[in-house]
């Protein structure tokens, strides 16, 4: 079975849901961990079945509860290096210390609680994992609004993987292979995750039954990347936050069953809306965000026509309204024989959208 869920497109957050077989990731994590929890249960999706969390780029409505929802599920997170070391600088940006230094300390402190967990573990001690997870569970409604993780201690894609953390019986592989322990987790370090997993865009890779293809996206962030994942021969892609539509992403847009694309702004709304003028000169940069026009000429002159579903996401509040964004992509796709009004959906920022199967 494939299915694609939207919990929440826009600036105040970015999360859907990727299933294919017995794998599920979560693309992005830009809501807190209680309100993803509780938009993935209204559609009928489970938190505790996530295999694993990829990231597009390090911007806050994409990663605002990462750390959280990793920890409380014990799953690894998929980054570009460059993305997971300017995810670490944003969580702790006052810490004077170099990546690798941070690197170094934090392979000396897991060494260090291994160690602890060992000696209590051999004194017939309370399990150190048990009293972290009473802890997150008191302070999870003030810890959620915060991200906070810690680092990997793999970082090479498909290498030996973490096993996920005492309080869910969830393991990250899908097809259930065998791994070591990890060291209980310590909420003093903001960057500790149960594991990470970096990629390359350019270089595809699998995370269980889905097959991930990271590409390069033009957008004003450390090392951004748009996906296309297939899983049972369904190509589904992600092209959101980018400024302009480059031959390279065009080429990754092609033959899909679901396409996910930016349509951010009309450009009269924002050329007259409330932002100051160096906000609308980065939206509407080369690196900045999609215009509907901008959906619309890539729909009309470039795009294949073959995806049974077109979602429009990332729609400013401020400078777009859902009825512009429809209407332009509309008459972009008119000329298309199979398409079909129904299979034009807009995704929401306050509400998830039912899931689409496959």
């Amino acid at each position: 079975m494939v299915r694609f869920t939207v919990l929440s497109s826009g600036s105040k957050g970015n999360s859907s849901v990727v299933t294919g077989g017995r794998t599920r990731i979560l693309v992005d994590c830009g809501l807190s961990c209680r309100e993803l929890f509780r938009r993935m249960k209204l559609v009928g999706e489970e938190p505790e079945t996530l295999n694993a969390i990829i990231i597009t780029h390090e911007h806050s409505d994409h990663v605002r509860g990462v750390a959280v929802t990793a920890r409380k599920l014990g799953i690894p997170v998929y980054f570009t290096e460059a993305t997971h070391q300017a995810w670490t600088h944003w969580l702790a940006p006052r810490k004077q210390m170099t990546y690798a230094q941070w690197l170094e300390q934090y392979h000396k402190e897991v060494t260090e609680r291994q160690a602890e967990a060992n000696a209590a573990a051999e004194e017939g001690e309370p399990d150190e994992s048990d009293l972290a997870e009473a802890s997150e569970d008191r302070s999870f409604s003030s810890e959620e609004h915060h991200t906070g993780a810690k680092a990997p201690d793999s970082f090479a894609i498909n290498s030996a993987r973490l096993k996920s953390c005492p309080d869910t019986k969830q393991s990250f592989s899908a097809a259930g292979d065998a791994m070591p322990e990890v060291a209980p987790v310590k909420a003093k370090d903001p960057a500790w995750l149960p594991a990470v997993e970096h990629f390359q865009a350019g270089e595809p890779f699998e995370i269980g039954d889905i097959r991930v293809s990271p590409y390069t996206i033009p957008h004003d962030a450390t090392d951004p990347c748009g996906f296309v994942f297939c899983a049972e021969g369904v190509r589904m892609a992600f092209a959101t936050d980018l400024g302009y539509i480059p031959p390279n992403v065009k080429a990754q847009l092609q033959g899909l069953d679901l396409l996910l694309l930016e349509s951010n702004h009309d450009l009269e709304m924002l050329r007259d809306g409330p932002y100051p003028w160096s906000v609308k000169q980065r939206v509407l940069s080369r690196v900045g965000h999609l215009s509907n026009e901008a959906a619309a000429s890539f729909l009309e002159n470039d795009y294949d026509g073959h995806a049974a579903y077109v979602i429009l996401a990332h729609l400013s509040e401020s400078n777009n309204l859902p009825e512009l964004a429809r209407v332009t992509a509309e008459r972009a796709l008119l000329g298309r024989a199979n398409f079909a009004t129904e299979r034009l959906l807009l995704a929401n920022q306050h509400e998830p959208l039912p899931p689409i199967y496959f």
